[in-house]
């Protein structure tokens, strides 16, 4: 007999002109395991959606319903988009308009609710920068006091985030931006922020977390397909693969970090379950009950 949870997704995924790595977790999650476990059209995940065209919006806002985006990127990477974001606007015509309502963030889609969650926040960078060495410290400060930003992560790349690894870094995440993770849970437990999209630059690792986390708390996604839904990132992100490994590289990072490792799901679920488990991030059990009667098929 086959396995449902190999047999690939359809309509759970969907192309962009200039959105990667887009779907809806609750049709995907039903797709590869021919069960209604989630409620589709309510919880979306992408790569960062700043080169959206006019038809890429108008499908977020009338096909989708889109509400709210969760942006779960630093201030450094949103510093970054929009700098490219005005380029591109200079350089081609084509660019959609800024969001002349929000001027500090112009690549932002009008009459969308946006709410920033730095998952790698203060306490997070603070947690990786006591890895390093006071010489390493003091150069990397000063590349960062100098506006060299990408050259002062570079450091902490190579001396302390390729040794972690991804699902280390996932675990340093989960026990430094507590604060974090419960604002995301916060939004999900609002219904009038749905539907949601949440993403982070590639939409895999940070966005893969949280989704993780959603996909643990409801408990009934079998593994095999929390596994699917982080593993189909890197085929989604295919096509800017050789960018992605440039911007990798200079960070001082492995080619492998632009992959999904099969680990990664294992060792992640072991950590937060070695924990206390998802509830922790959320307020008591009537938080949990709710988020839980929002996303699934059965209403909790």
């Amino acid at each position: 007999m086959d396995n449902p949870i190999m047999n690939p997704p359809t309509a759970a995924t969907q192309s962009f002109d200039k959105i990667l790595n887009f779907r809806d977790v609750g049709a995907y999650i039903n797709t590869v395991t021919n069960q209604d476990l989630l409620k589709p059209g309510l919880l979306f995940r992408s790569a960062r959606p700043d080169a959206a065209t006019p038809d890429d919006r108008d499908r977020l806002l009338h096909n989708f319903h889109l509400k709210t985006i969760v942006d779960l990127r630093t201030n450094t990477e949103l510093t970054e988009a929009r700098r490219v974001f005005t380029h591109q606007q200079q350089t081609n015509p084509s660019t959609p308009a800024a969001n002349s309502s929000d001027p500090k963030h112009p690549y932002r889609i009008p009459g969308l609710v946006y709410k920033p969650i730095d998952l790698n926040g203060k306490s997070y960078s603070a947690a990786l920068l006591k890895h390093l060495s006071w010489p390493q410290t003091s150069k990397l400060i000063s590349l960062y006091a100098l506006g060299y930003r990408k050259q002062a992560i570079a450091i902490l790349g190579t001396h302390v985030m390729a040794p972690r690894g991804l699902a280390g870094l996932a675990e340093d995440s989960l026990e430094h931006c507590t604060a974090e993770v419960k604002q995301f849970f916060d939004v999900l437990s609002e219904e009038t922020s749905y539907p949601v999209l949440v993403h982070c630059t590639q939409g895999k690792d940070r966005t893969g977390l949280v989704v993780l986390l959603v996909e643990m708390l409801v408990g009934i996604v079998p593994v095999e397909a929390m596994e699917r839904d982080y593993r189909l990132s890197e085929r989604e992100l295919e096509p800017e693969r050789e960018a992605k490994l440039g911007e990798i590289r200079g960070m001082g990072l492995p080619d492998s970090f632009a992959d999904c490792p099969a680990e990664w799901v294992g060792r992640v679920r072991g950590w937060v379950e070695g924990k206390g488990g998802v509830e922790k991030y959320l307020e008591g059990k009537e938080q949990q009950g709710v988020v839980k009667g929002l996303l699934l098929a059965g209403g909790g």
